[in-house]
């Protein structure tokens, strides 16, 4: 593989410092704690690390209100303990990436403070101020039902803020060539401390236009993402740029740059929502759109693909028939959702615990175009607690042992509930007793993510999506280099065949070879495959030729 498109090919595990395991005893998830799960994640297969934010911070949004861009919260340690362990990662081939939490502050950093008590102050225009309150104050909130304005009175600034998201959440004036500096100086620092890059937060708000004159869809100013790009490829030429940004597919190319010099990767949404609407209509139709919409991209830049979140699982792209079907199946009760738009709910429950539709969910997005993207606890079916607000039901601490705690921590007061009751408390769903069972989901995980790593053209090849003439089979076949991989999903209950053309000629297509399972299928006189796939079954075929076909049958 090309070391400098490690990306392309990665399998990216994310996780926060605070609830995956705590050394010290007090509660808290810390780094020490962290480093001594390494080997767990090496031996998961994972090959990079994406942590939540870690920095100082009053921790009113779970750590995305930052107070230092320099620091680490001495509740998860110091920046030696940082250092030790991204240190340890190197050893054991693991990549770090961080958030990079650049549009807004947290209103007691230094430079707010500054900012607010004095009109002098050199930090004044790293925010967005307006005498009057503007007349779309009430419009564009990132939070409906929890937030009621974008634009917040300040006694001792004796102006209003602009905060795109929670009040305490002050926005960067990202237009402000000084702001722009020292995000790069930000950038710079954690890269000498060990990072491969960055998960930008919430790109799209980033490099908007901010102001009070500012009306209607604010204009994006993509240069900025071409400095961060130029920035990175000059301090460290592998370290990359994965942006959080929910948009249209129109806008793709506006992110990733036509000479891609933009962003290295997106997460998908689009493809991420079509998928849940698939798996809850048993349709595939609309997710074969979802992909070839977003398939043109450079060749150096790739898609993270993804399930869940540390968010909610937003719906906000389809439409409102397509979002009731999802709501319907996988968060019917009004607890369930979130901000008018999505479901805060773990993806086992959602799924009701069965392993069949979990499996196939899983096999299905790690064959999707692109590079999958883990969420901890996920390889496990870690459940959720709805009884914690909004989006905190789904951000509980990683179930190690069926202990006191589910061995997160020794202290009787964790940094956040633990669940220890129902079928997803640590005493029924934790790593200890998953890895002793054969057929446990962590041992499939295992097994799939080391199954994705050894096919490389899901990850650099181009996609098709193939005719199946069944709507709940989805048949995707990746072309790179020569060889092809063909991948089939039954997103049905019920059992079904396939008469299927691999879409590549004979005598190339003559033959599948079941990755899963070693079983092969020759094609019959037409080209064509007949295919069994049971409810909710899944088929990863490597796609042989003659030469395959002699090493089996005597000439």
């Amino acid at each position: 593989m090309i070391t400098d498109l490690w990306y392309k090919n990665a399998v990216i595990y994310c996780l926060s410092v605070a609830t995956f395991m705590d050394a010290d005893g007090d509660g808290i998830g810390d780094f020490a704690g962290l480093e001594r799960r390494l080997d767990y994640l090496q031996g998961l297969g994972v090959t990079a690390v994406w942590l939540m934010p870690f920095q100082p911070s009053p921790k009113r949004d779970g750590g995305y209100d930052i107070a230092d861009h320099y620091g680490v919260d001495p509740d998860y340690g110091s920046l030696g303990d940082f250092v030790a362990f991204t240190h340890a990662a190197k050893q054991r081939g693991l990549r770090v990436l961080i958030d990079l939490v650049v549009n807004h502050t947290s209103d007691q950093h230094r430079w707010f403070q500054s900012a607010r008590s004095d009109p002098d102050s050199p930090y004044r225009d790293w925010y967005v101020w307006s005498k009057e309150k503007p007349a779309n104050a009430d419009e564009g909130m990132v939070f409906p039902g929890v937030q009621t304005t974008t634009w917040t009175w300040d006694e001792a600034a004796g102006a209003y803020y602009f905060h795109r998201f929670f009040d305490f959440q002050p926005d960067l004036n990202t237009a402000n060539p000084a702001v722009l500096a020292e995000i790069l100086k930000i950038m710079g620092f954690w890269i000498e401390l060990g990072v491969s890059g960055f998960r930008m937060d919430a790109v799209p708000f980033v490099i908007a236009e901010k102001g009070a004159d500012v009306t209607g869809a604010p204009r994006e100013q993509f240069d900025m993402l071409r400095d961060f790009r130029e920035f990175l490829q000059w301090r460290k030429g592998d370290a990359i740029i994965l942006a959080e940004a929910n948009i249209l597919p129109r806008q793709d190319l506006d992110y990733f740059g036509d000479d891609a010099d933009r962003a290295h990767m997106m997460f998908n949404f689009q493809v991420n929502q079509a998928t849940f609407y698939a798996l809850a209509a048993h349709d595939a139709r609309p997710l074969v759109k979802a992909i070839e919409r977003t398939k043109p991209r450079p060749l150096s830049c790739q898609w993270g693909i993804f399930l869940r979140n540390h968010d909610e699982l937003d719906l906000g792209r389809l439409t409102e028939k397509q979002r009731q079907t999802v709501f319907e199946r996988f968060g019917p009760d009004k607890g369930m959702q979130l901000y008018d738009r999505g479901i805060r709910r773990r993806f086992a429950p959602m799924l009701d615990g069965d392993p069949r539709r979990i499996r196939l969910a899983y096999s299905l997005m790690f064959t999707l175009p692109g590079t999958p993207v883990l969420r901890y606890g996920d390889e496990i079916g870690m459940g959720d607690d709805l009884t914690l607000k909004e989006r905190d039901c789904a951000r509980t601490p990683m179930q190690w042992t069926p202990e006191a705690q589910g061995g997160f921590t020794r202290s009787a007061t964790p940094t956040m509930p633990p669940i220890d009751h129902g079928a997803y408390g640590y005493a029924h769903v934790n790593v200890a007793d998953q890895r002793h069972e054969t057929g446990s989901l962590l041992n499939w995980m295992q097994s799939i993510i080391r199954l994705r790593k050894e096919a490389p053209e899901i990850g650099w090849g181009d996609v098709t999506a193939l005719e199946t003439g069944q709507p709940a089979v989805l048949a995707l076949r990746y072309d790179w280099r020569g060889n092809a991989v063909l991948c089939l999903h039954n997103l049905g209950p019920g059992p079904t065949e396939v008469a299927l053309d691999t879409g590549v000629p004979a005598p190339d297509g003559l033959l599948l070879i079941d990755l899963l399972t070693g079983e092969r299928s020759e094609a019959d006189d037409a080209g064509r495959h007949g295919l069994y796939l049971e409810g909710y079954g899944y088929h990863w075929f490597r796609v042989g030729g003659l030469d395959a076909l002699l090493k089996r049958k005597p000439t």
